[in-house]
């Protein structure tokens, strides 16, 4: 894998000028009228995006990490969009951990939301800067030049030039102000919007694209760690003799135990250096390791799971109410009750954590596949007790990261066991120490009681969640969920029912709980949803109509107005309302292309849930077969979203085939614990959708809109 390193801005803009290259940056904020490009390396903006060379070519720096998601052509779509670049010159390149990008963690779905703007107007001021220059050397206004295609036009006269012929002359001009910039109009966009391979996919499907565990480094060793098998157990004894006599085995290294809270620490335990993996692997195999499991060794998931169930049956701490559910649920004449229960799941990525690190007398660098560089970067430098200046994180690509990579224990690990080796040191986790030392998502217990008047409409709806909260990974004090949490399909509730309240209970922690593929929604959408079709059939309603009467009519959900605390995942609820009428249309386009109002008549069964997560409406149709043996097929899932302003439609609609898939292997797989202890190991007992169960179509409608990109 190359080594691609980076440079200061001294030495970029230095370099650069001795290529021919303009390069284009944009602030945070951004501010771009504050930074110049010229004669100083200090008056160019901080945060580099963009860079134009005399050959033609146009390099967009991607901050986010490539996961599978295709966020590099997305970055790029809009930066070219706005600069109006020729496609065929256009390359992706990826960057180092650096606070002058602003935030660069890969989740919480903000690449696209959190940077749509700001990455347009980077490609606008390279625009506008191009212009500049031609209309100076054609000695015409900057308002009568244009550009198309990767060229620089001035009409009346005819005249073209190309922008690799203008980057020297651009270089020199101030970046100009945000008033000055000219943002094109919707209609006039050329790549935003459109379906447009992604510019890896050839790299990645040919085997070319590094990841993880393809870095190699002169004099690398390779280690594999024996970790504590149940969280924040300790060494008894170890016997390590064995392992040092495999041949290829180089050291043998005893790890500081961990400590509540877990944060994104190393586990600890014993691990093998060795000159190639294999000889690790066998290292590890022959290590002799007494453990003291320590106070969560009394975790049994079990005896866990009917806890949360006795606690969701009596009453919790109160998230959200109107009107009077429980005086309602009382005096009703017909009530319907329902618990449900989520185990842990694993984020299960293709590829397992992996890190390499080179740490020297006073900075270390780090190649990871890591969602979050400059937690890495942070994390690393405090375990080594650098300044995080001194720590330099190249990202690879991910093969599937789904939030445990967004944890950068094992880029830790990597980087304590180079300082102790003097030498590189590639950390490797198997798929067993990913499934049975992971960040869990969490396991949770609900409850859902309803009164039902007599013409069917549900009138009261009473909810209590419990779950240990992610919270307890950063304090052990953390025992009921945090308004993050709860904010994901639970405080949020779309219902327009006249008396609803929803509580929430304690549950703590006994393994590290972690956030995985759309966080909380995932066990409160089941919930809810489920419910939902149960008194469906309770009043003998079809279960799509009786959905669309419990969202009510179109409105905007303020929960405001309720006292209750709700971030809207970090977005202004003005710009992102909870809108029920995008609701409901999603419903409404689904059960059309499902085919729904036919299904009885047709002999299919088919089952439906909506919800609104990381402010995006999705619907979803599943049809299921079951066969004379029992068992069971899904002919056809049908999706249909509603993301705000699309930037790669085809790129949404695979990551709503994937979510498909992910979304049955998460129905299918579940971790458990026998005193404190992970039971699964591989993926032959943490069950994933294997092909005869995936669905045989999956067909995706993305709703057009002109509403702000969403998650």
């Amino acid at each position: 894998m190359v080594h691609t390193g980076s440079l200061n801005r001294r030495q970029f803009l230095q370099k650069s000028a001795g290529l021919g290259v303009l390069a284009l940056s944009v602030d945070l904020v951004p501010i771009l009228g504050s930074a110049t490009a010229g004669e100083t390396p200090a008056e160019f903006s901080p945060s580099v995006f963009l860079t134009l060379d005399e050959k033609g070519k146009v390099t967009i720096n991607c901050h986010r990490s490539e996961m599978g998601q295709q966020v590099r052509t997305s970055i790029a779509q809009i930066i070219a969009d706005e600069l109006e670049a020729d496609w065929n010159q256009v390359q992706i390149a990826g960057t180092v951990a650096n606070p002058e990008y602003g935030d660069q963690n890969t989740d919480g779905s903000k690449s696209i939301r959190k940077n749509f703007t700001r990455l347009r107007q980077a490609g606008a001021a390279a625009n506008h800067l191009l212009r500049q220059a031609a209309a100076k050397r054609w000695n015409v206004t900057i308002e009568e030049c244009h550009c198309s295609g990767g060229e620089v036009i001035h009409a009346s006269s005819k005249r073209r030039a190309q922008f690799s012929s203008l980057v020297k002359e651009a270089a020199q001009l101030s970046l100009p102000g945000l008033d000055q910039l000219v943002l094109k109009k919707r209609q006039d966009w050329r790549f935003i919007g459109k379906s447009i391979n992604g510019l890896d996919m050839q790299d990645i499907v040919q085997g070319s694209a590094g990841y993880g565990i393809d870095v190699q480094l002169p004099g690398m060793l390779v280690a594999v760690i024996q970790r504590p098998p149940v969280l924040h157990g300790r060494i008894k004894t170890l016997d390590d003799a064995a392992s040092r006599k495999v041949a290829g085995v180089v050291d043998v290294v005893k790890l500081q135990s961990s400590s509540a809270p877990p944060l994104f620490k190393p586990l600890g335990g014993v691990a093998v250096l060795a000159k190639h993996s294999w000889a690790a692997l066998k290292g590890r195999e022959a290590l002799n390791i007494e453990w003291d499991h320590g106070a969560n060794a009394v975790y049994n998931s079990t005896q866990f799971r009917d806890s949360m169930l006795e606690t969701v049956r009596k009453p919790g701490e109160l998230v959200r109410e109107h009107g009077d559910a429980i005086s309602a649920l009382n005096s009703a004449s017909r009530q319907i009750s329902a618990e449900y229960t989520v185990p842990h799941l694993s984020q299960a990525p293709m590829e397992p954590p992996m890190a390499t690190a080179w740490v020297k007398a006073d900075e270390a660098e780090i190649w990871a596949s890591v969602q979050t560089p400059q937690r890495t970067q942070k994390e690393v430098a405090k375990a080594l007790g650098l300044k995080e200046e001194k720590v330099k994180v190249y990202v690879t690509f991910l093969g599937g990261g789904f939030g445990r990579k967004s944890k950068p224990d094992f880029a830790v690990e990597a980087a304590l066991l180079s300082r102790q080796a003097g030498v590189p040191v590639k950390v490797m986790w198997s798929r067993e120490d990913d499934i049975k030392h992971g960040y869990f998502h969490t396991v949770s217990a609900q409850r859902v009681e309803a009164a039902i008047d007599e013409q069917g409409k549900t009138v009261a709806w009473l909810q209590r969640t419990v779950f240990p909260s992610i919270g307890s990974t950063f304090n052990p004090s953390v025992e009921v969920g945090m308004p993050l949490e709860m904010r994901m399909g639970f405080a949020d509730n779309p219902f327009d029912i006249a008396n609803m309240r929803l509580e929430k209970g304690p549950a703590k922690a006994h393994v590290r709980i972690g956030w995985l593929r759309s966080v909380a929604n995932v066990y409160h959408a089941f919930a809810t949803q489920s419910f939902a079709h149960e008194l469906a059939v309770a009043a003998g309603r079809d279960p799509r109509d009786y959905l669309l009467e419990l969202i009510g009519r179109p409105r905007l959900v303020d929960l405001a107005a309720e006292g209750v605390e709700y971030d809207n995942y970090g977005d202004s609820i003005e710009t992102y309302p909870i809108d029920t009428k995008r609701l409901s249309n999603v419903i409404q386009i689904v059960s059309h292309r499902a085919n729904w109002d036919s299904r009885k008549k047709d002999g299919r069964y088919l089952g439906i849930a909506a919800h609104r997560s990381f402010l995006s409406y999705v619907a979803t149709v599943v049809e299921v077969s079951v066969d004379e043996n029992g068992s069971w097929s899904i002919p056809a899932v049908y999706m249909a979203i509603d993301a705000g302003t699309v930037v790669n439609p085809a790129n949404v609609r695979a990551q709503c085939e994937g979510g498909s898939v992910y979304g049955l292997s998460c129905g299918l797989g579940q971790i458990t614990a026998s005193d404190g202890v992970i039971d699964q190991n591989n993926f032959n007992d943490y069950l994933v959708a294997r092909m005869n169960q995936a669905p045989a179509k999956i067909d995706v409608h993305v709703v057009e809109s002109d509403a702000p990109p969403a998650g």
